[in-house]
């Protein structure tokens, strides 16, 4: 079974009701007009009100339903009692029930119900009616798992994530699109999982976890009718966020056993962030993550499985439309200083005969490209189902290339643009315009150690000595460069040396 979207439904439609948190005159009925904006973007028919009561500055909302479903799950979203009070301020303070429940339904009929829980909450509202600040604490933010129903099986168990000392800001200002951008702090969030899994025979599923120090921010602007339920005249609309989060560090511990098979670990981290970017013109995103350590010990594998980095991070950037514009793109991996333990070295080098000096290996390359149509536009949709290349490229540049490994190590940088006018030159690609150099240090170490081992034919390392040999020349002991370069006129050289 599968729930991933509509529990990503529930959280959204649980995060916007306790943020939907300073200082000017509004009143509880325009508190209450915005949220009904706010959540009118789950559909047309996403939101019901049992009762709205007016009296003396107090307006209270009963039986509140909202819900947002697509083609696979439904989640829903009621509130018994919310009060609007205004203050003597101009501010309005908003209190809700302690508890509620989230119901997401699988289109299989399997309800999940988890009960969104807030202890000690204080939402203030100021601002004017164009612009709504919403000042938000809480001594805790707790989603909990109530239970699982199939049928005539109900399955309950400990599932929950609790957000300690929440301190969130937000802010919701309309003109011809309505501009959303919040900031916030969680002082630590604790994570539980501890089930049974039903008709297992004992069979479970444990883990537990801690983040420290959780600040995010997000910006976020959205069509004044937008349809959540329609994602490409949504975005095609004008909708665009930027966002991410810190964690200061994070440690987590699981043990499972399904299916026959036993499983149990630790994984903490440093640091680690988290950014993304989406409008109708780009997508991007990028994560990074400090001293990661991991150790596992499972029923599948032999050994204890032990490995360390110093850092492990991804990172693109990629236009999407429109079409005709050129935009910048970017792509990057980080995976630095890797150490596994000799336990598991000793599988494939028993001898020791392979440096194990920690393993690093980066790549970052940007440009420019010209989107050839909108991705966004549902009219072009059938172009992307084409399979053609939906990008011609007009610039690339290799910002990074870092490859450090048992004993060899290969870096290199170069630029090119590319003449797109040209497609014969060097068909099928535009004619190129530029160059490139490599360094590489300890290859023919790293052959004679690959032999030693057995796991490469003498005969087979001599044709790639022979190889690199062509394309590179020597700069010292077992170290060796080459360049390329490609003239305006098509010329190729290679170290100097024409080749085409």
């Amino acid at each position: 079974m599968t729930y991933s979207t509509g529990m990503r439904s529930a959280v959204c439609l649980a995060a916007l009701i306790a943020g939907s948190a300073a200082n000017a005159d509004v009143t509880a009925a325009q508190v209450w007009e915005d949220w009904k904006a706010q959540l009118a973007l789950y559909g047309e028919d996403s939101l019901t009100i049992g009762a709205e009561e007016t009296s003396s500055g107090v307006l209270t909302v009963r039986d509140l339903a909202v819900r947002a479903s697509d083609d696979d799950v439904t989640a829903e979203v009621t509130i018994d009692t919310i009060t609007f009070n205004e203050q003597s301020d101009g501010t309005v303070r908003v209190t809700m029930d302690d508890s509620y429940p989230v119901v997401v339904t699988g289109d299989d009929g399997v309800v999940v119900t988890v009960i969104v829980s807030q202890q000690n909450m204080e939402m203030i509202v100021g601002g004017d009616p164009d612009a709504m600040d919403y000042d938000i604490t809480a001594d805790q933010y707790l989603i909990a798992l109530q239970d699982v129903v199939d049928g005539d099986v109900t399955f309950t168990g400990d599932a929950e994530i609790a957000m300690n000392d929440v301190d969130l800001t937000y802010n919701v200002a309309v003109d011809d699109m309505r501009n959303i951008s919040y900031n916030g702090t969680v002082a630590s969030v604790d994570l539980l999982v501890d089930f049974q899994i039903p008709g297992g025979n004992g069979e479970y599923v444990t883990g537990g976890g801690k983040m420290d120090s959780l600040t995010m921010q997000a910006e976020m602007s959205m069509p004044l009718d937008a349809d959540f339920n329609d994602a490409d005249t949504f975005v095609d609309g004008g909708f665009a966020m930027a966002g991410g989060y810190t964690i200061e560090s994070g440690d987590y511990v699981f043990d499972v056993n399904a299916e026959g098979d036993q499983a149990s670990g630790a994984l903490s981290m440093g640091s680690s962030m988290l950014s993304a970017e989406m409008s109708s013109s780009k997508l991007g995103y990028t994560s990074k993550t400090d001293d990661l350590v991991l150790n596992v010990v499972s029923s599948d594998f032999p050994l204890p499985i032990e490995l360390s980095l110093a850092q492990y991070g991804v990172n693109f950037l990629m236009p999407t439309g429109s079409a005709g514009e050129s935009s910048d793109f970017a792509i990057g991996f980080d995976l630095v200083d890797l150490n596994i333990s000799d336990a598991i070295w000793n599988l494939f080098d028993g001898g020791n005969v392979l440096p194990r000096d920690p393993a690093t290996i980066q790549l970052a390359m940007s440009g420019t490209a010209k989107s050839l149509f909108d991705m966004f536009d549902p009219e072009q949709q059938a172009v992307m189902d084409s399979g053609e290349l939906p990008y011609e490229l007009e610039s690339v540049t290799l910002d990074t290339l870092n490859v450090d490994a048992a004993g060899a190590k290969l870096t290199g940088e170069g630029a090119f643009t590319f003449d797109n006018t040209d497609m014969q030159s060097f068909a099928p690609m535009p004619r190129p315009e530029g160059e490139a150099s490599l360094e590489i240090t300890g290859f023919n170490g790293l052959l004679d150690n690959l032999v030693a081992m057995g796991l490469v034919p003498e005969q087979d390392v001599m044709g790639a000595r022979m190889m690199v040999g062509m394309f590179a020349r020597s700069t010292g002991d077992d170290q060796m460069e080459t360049s390329l370069e490609v003239l305006p006129n098509g010329q190729v050289n290679v170290n100097g040396n024409r080749v085409r």
